[in-house]
């Protein structure tokens, strides 16, 4: 076997990666368009398109990054790029305009994102959710969330009365490991996985590094993306988390990708990338589903 370039893990077996897959969560930070600091490298969408050729995917969501705050320019540029293999997750507040919001459902937008997890980063709050979901449900947006398994409890009423679907990033960040409050067992899961039943919710099987610090091959992560299928396959959807800016050490997107095979097989594996993220992302062989 060839060595694989710097920085990348030797090719694992992708041949499950069906024609039309999408990698659902990925972020493209470009020194073009304003932004809270200096912008890293590599991390544009010229050179997203070298790792989705490597990983044979074909269609894309774009999630806003903090780094660049709530200004959609960067998105949308992207977006614009992609066109229809593209879609986008956008941050936005209240007070945006009914007309800034149908540019964005122009653009390819098809959900807003509240990631809170961090508060001393984070651009919306959770007093924003119910009032910008009201705002999205009418134009068939999700609101996407990014919360620790914690957060999701104390969120739990709020979610329960949403008028639009919600996407929970990075299997819902429950904590890894076994035993009382731990992975699958933490009370967070249950309320996750009552909305994937009610057909009310999505979860992105992404993150793993960000689940499980142990590091590769993640198994207690694989453990919780093991339950979320065994409870509902059909509202599950695969992101890299590309370019993986929480990690000082990048880990490779062709591993993360091989992961999702060892957790779901297949053919499974392969509906999650096609099938899955057509009906939420409203790719032209899928219908947005509520």
């Amino acid at each position: 076997m060839p060595t694989p370039p710097h920085g990348e893990a030797a090719m694992p077996d992708l041949s499950f990666v069906p024609e039309g897959a999408c990698d659902a969560h990925l972020h493209i930070l470009d020194a073009r368009f304003p932004a809270a600091g200096p912008t890293p490298p590599g991390a544009t969408l010229a050179d997203y398109r070298a790792v989705q050729r490597r990983l044979g995917l074909s269609r894309a969501v774009l999630v806003q990054a903090k780094h660049h705050g709530t200004d959609p320019a960067c998105l949308l540029d992207a977006l614009a790029a992609l066109g229809a293999a593209g879609r986008g997750i956008a941050v936005a507040t209240p007070d945006i305009g009914d007309a800034a919001l149908r540019r964005l459902d122009s653009g390819g937008v098809r959900g807003l994102r509240f990631s809170l997890w961090n508060p001393a980063d984070s651009q919306t709050s959770l007093e924003m959710l119910a009032p910008l979901a009201a705002r999205i449900a009418p134009l068939g947006w999700h609101a996407q969330l990014h919360l620790t398994a914690g957060q999701i409890l104390d969120a739990a009423p709020i979610l329960g009365t949403l008028p639009c679907p919600m996407v929970f990033d990075h299997m819902a960040r429950l904590p890894a490991g076994q035993g009382v409050g731990q992975g699958a067992a933490h009370p967070a899961f249950a309320v996750v996985a009552r909305l994937l039943q009610q057909g009310r919710a999505w979860v992105k099987l992404s993150g793993a590094y960000l689940v499980d610090p142990a590091g590769p091959p993640w198994g207690a992560a694989g453990a919780i993306a093991r339950a979320f299928l065994a409870e509902a396959p059909e509202r599950l959807v695969w992101g890299s988390d590309w370019p993986h800016v929480t990690e000082r050490h990048k880990p490779d997107a062709a591993t993360l990708l091989g992961l999702l095979a060892e957790w779901a097989g297949k053919p499974v594996a392969a509906r999650i990338l096609s099938d899955n993220a057509a009906a939420l992302y409203g790719f032209a062989d899928g219908t947005r589903t509520p």
